[in-house]
């Protein structure tokens, strides 16, 4: 095939994806390069809170809700009301927490440091500090994936938090089911490797949202449109990472730690 007809959409998907991974790498690396930007890590840890903490919390409720009826609908028909608050407290803290605290960091933090550093680009100001020696991966990015996965980590403990309480109140209170039942069921099959892991989903998604959204931002599209159009490929691609990756994690985890013993 001659190169007139131009590139084919297997082969830039590819290049992208080889792209992104660099740029992961890159901020890897910066991590642990000096100057650290102090200053700038803890502006962002305020602006990724502040924009998060609030819509987190308000979507933790109905979540850890209709999880705990749902369930508690489910162990009535069985005949195991008393295994309800393991059910629903261990998905609130091993999948609905992790995925709940990264689609709100992704969609409010992400979006916007897509659009900072988009803005940037087009302003060639990446350009040009690239050309007086500053190097834009430590100096910018790094301080807003640090951020990015230090309040994944604390809106983790959140939601997790407000998800388990939610269900305790409305299997309790609306489903008649038993607070006794209900702690002693969670008390007898969670472990401390479920909030391990837990917290570890949040730190690695918080991480995959901001290199993605600094990796759009980095190349948004050509146009007048293109930073518009980049912070929603951004949103998109985390979300479809994000799955994808709870999927590999929960698989491995059900793998090497074995399930709690009554």
């Amino acid at each position: 095939m001659s190169g007139s007809t131009g590139t084919l959409p297997g082969t830039a998907a590819l290049t992208q994806v080889g792209r992104l991974a660099t740029l992961s790498w890159e901020v890897l690396r910066a991590i642990f390069k000096r100057p650290f930007q102090t200053r700038e890590w803890i502006q962002q840890c305020w602006f990724f809170a502040s924009v998060t903490i609030l819509p987190t919390a308000l979507v933790a409720i109905p979540f850890g809700a209709v999880i705990a009826l749902q369930l508690g609908s489910l162990t009535a028909q069985i005949g195991a009301q008393s295994f309800t608050g393991a059910a629903s407290a261990l998905a609130i803290v091993q999948q609905a927490s992790p995925l709940i605290t990264a689609l709100l960091v992704a969609g409010a933090g992400g979006s916007a440091v897509c659009a900072d550093i988009g803005a940037r680009k087009i302003r060639e100001e990446i350009d040009a500090m690239e050309v007086l020696g500053v190097n834009p991966i430590q100096r910018l990015i790094v301080p807003r994936v640090l951020a990015a996965m230090v309040v994944s980590v604390l809106l983790n403990g959140l939601v997790s938090v407000v998800g388990v309480l939610g269900g305790y109140f409305f299997n309790v209170v609306l489903q008649g089911g038993t607070p006794g039942a209900y702690l002693a069921s969670f008390n007898a099959l969670a472990q401390v490797p479920d909030l391990w892991v837990s917290e570890i989903k949040a730190l690695l998604y918080g991480f995959v949202a901001g290199v993605v959204a600094a990796f759009r931002g980095l190349n948004p599209p050509p146009g007048p449109k293109g930073v518009g159009d980049a912070v929603n490929q951004a949103v998109v691609i985390t979300f479809l990472l994000l799955f994808l990756i709870n999927v590999v994690l929960t698989a491995i985890y059900l793998r090497i730690v074995p399930p709690k013993a009554m």
